[in-house]
């Protein structure tokens, strides 16, 4: 059973465009969000301390990337990779680092952290991650793992919560209440199939979607036609077979991707039962 949370965020300047602390209550941890030009005239003591950090870029084709790390002096860090960048040691162009420290975090802690947060945010695969390597032989006692298991479950509340899905899958393999997006969906014509879910940001196309090889460019609207051949161009799809879970605004642009023509995704995609998403979103509002 999931329990509410109470958050605590800190404008530290009075503006949401400069330094945010984040908060759990009954929680030793705490979330510091520092834009990159505030960096190096920051005075923080907590940003000093040992901990795990979250640099956030966007590429020039406006995909979003994230380079994660460790330090035992988060502030230290942050001001290498500020020099490593100036000295083209470092390619890459972060705009904001989100922090995390805790009480009592050491060298071994913080490297097990950073190991777990890189594999979950590649398995999430929203954003490309730009780590390549991290330490993977910490040796720590089974309730150290135990806690760092509980400090990586509040960081991804926090790091969702200041604006950055990069630790959430794009489905839930559990659902908090009944409502449609328990329903899997599924839509089949001719050789084309796919089965997907209603989340709380559109609809995920799962894994294995078979999709239509021609397009109706007289019925598609432009902005779905372009979407359709970003997502083809990205190595998602591979023998019109998608290669990992897909997530679109709507269930239409989802359908509509699928099939190559303009159609309604609520009357389109069905649930086990033979009723339309219309019908399911129908019985429960009702």
């Amino acid at each position: 059973m999931a329990y509410g949370k109470s958050i605590e965020l800190f404008l530290v300047n009075g503006t949401a465009d400069s330094i945010i602390t984040a908060e759990l209550s009954n929680w030793n941890g705490k979330a510091i969000k520092i834009p990159r030009i505030e960096v190096a005239a920051c005075g923080r003591e907590d940003i000093t301390q040992p901990g795990v950090y979250f640099l956030f870029c966007k590429e020039d084709d406006g995909s979003d990337s994230v380079y994660i790390g460790e330090a035992e002096n988060v502030k230290d860090r942050l001001i290498q990779h500020l020099y490593d960048y100036q000295v083209d040691k470092e390619k890459y162009y972060w705009n904001t680092a989100v922090i995390f420290v805790g009480r009592d975090l050491n060298k071994a802690l913080i490297r097990y952290l950073e190991n777990r947060f890189v594999d979950i945010a590649r398995k999430s695969k929203r954003y490309l991650v730009l780590t390549k390597n991290t330490y993977r032989n910490t040796v720590m006692k089974e309730s150290q793992i135990a806690v760092m298991e509980e400090f990586i479950d509040d960081v991804k509340v926090l790091i969702n919560t200041l604006g950055y899905k990069v630790l959430e899958p794009l489905v839930k393999n559990e659902a908090t209440v009944a409502s449609v997006e328990d329903e899997v969906l599924s839509l089949s014509t001719g050789s084309v199939s796919a089965s997907g879910k209603v989340t709380t940001e559109g609809f995920v196309v799962f894994k294995g979607a078979v999709i239509n090889e021609k397009t109706s460019t007289k019925s598609l609207s432009a902005g779905i036609q372009k979407l359709r051949q970003e997502i083809l161009d990205s190595g998602k799809v591979q023998n019109w077979k998608t290669t990992e879970d897909i997530l679109f605004s709507s269930s239409s642009a989802a359908a509509c991707f699928i099939l190559g023509y303009s159609v309604s995704g609520p009357q389109t995609w069905k649930a086990k039962d033979g009723r339309t998403l219309k019908d399911v979103e129908n019985s429960q509002t009702n």
